[in-house]
């Protein structure tokens, strides 16, 4: 069994929380922005699928660079954060969940839109001829029918902020038990001397969770199409 010391931990309990929020922020702007994409039909919607799958193909610095720019103290994004609401993103480990969240983003809006446009729209049209306004209607039948792609999107995208390095070490530097995650705990343990036993740990344990969130990822989208579908 590996034996964490108290700073691998911290790294290690860190990059979890800051998955988590990551995730948990980014799933609402999901399932809009998959919905937008499934089901709307705009002038510009190729540019919109673009910009959302930008992050996948940036190298992850320009991205951390991109956010520092906007959402910095300085920022216009985060001038006004701070301002008015005393919010603060660079540095901090709130910024560390959202460099993650937007690395992690194309990779929860896809399943949710494929799952949205493999809905058959007469389910919902059904529910219309019963009384069920749209809202009604997306809430009881489109989100439930659509819940294995959201599921699979979500461990995706929670597997994609537990490993981020470097649009997070760009925006938010490398500040141990406030932004040093998984990732950059290997980092700075690789450029020590005799840090390569505690790099290995950390990448055993990054390993293990992602493949878990990954195992789990499958398992539950087949148990969650299985329930929806009668199967």
């Amino acid at each position: 069994m590996l034996e964490l010391s108290p700073a691998e931990w911290t790294a290690v309990a860190l990059s979890l929380r800051i998955a988590l929020v990551a995730t948990a922020w980014a799933l609402p702007f999901g399932i809009a922005i998959g919905w937008l994409l499934a089901r709307g039909r705009f002038w510009g919607k190729t540019v919109l699928d673009g910009l959302v799958h930008l992050p996948l193909v940036l190298p992850p610095v320009v991205t951390g660079y991109l956010l520092l720019i906007w959402f910095g103290r300085k920022g216009a994004i985060g001038a006004f954060l701070y301002d008015h609401f005393g919010v603060v993103f660079a540095f901090r480990w709130t910024g560390a969940a959202l460099a993650s969240g937007v690395m992690g983003f194309p990779l929860l809006v896809r399943p949710i839109r494929l799952a949205l446009e493999a809905i058959d729209r007469r389910l919902e049209d059904a529910a219309a001829t019963l009384g069920a306004n749209p809202a009604l209607a997306f809430f009881t039948v489109t989100l439930p029918l659509a819940l294995p792609g959201i599921v699979a999107g979500l461990l995706l995208c929670f597997a994609r902020a537990l490993g981020e390095f470097g649009a997070t070490i760009t925006f938010v530097s490398n500040i141990p038990g406030e932004t040093q995650t998984i990732s950059a705990a290997i980092y700075t343990f690789l450029q020590i001397p005799d840090g390569d036993a505690a790099a290995g740990r950390l990448v055993v344990v990054a390993i293990a969770l992602s493949l878990a969130a990954l195992i789990i990822a499958e398992w539950l989208g087949r148990h969650a199409s299985a329930r929806f579908h009668g199967e």
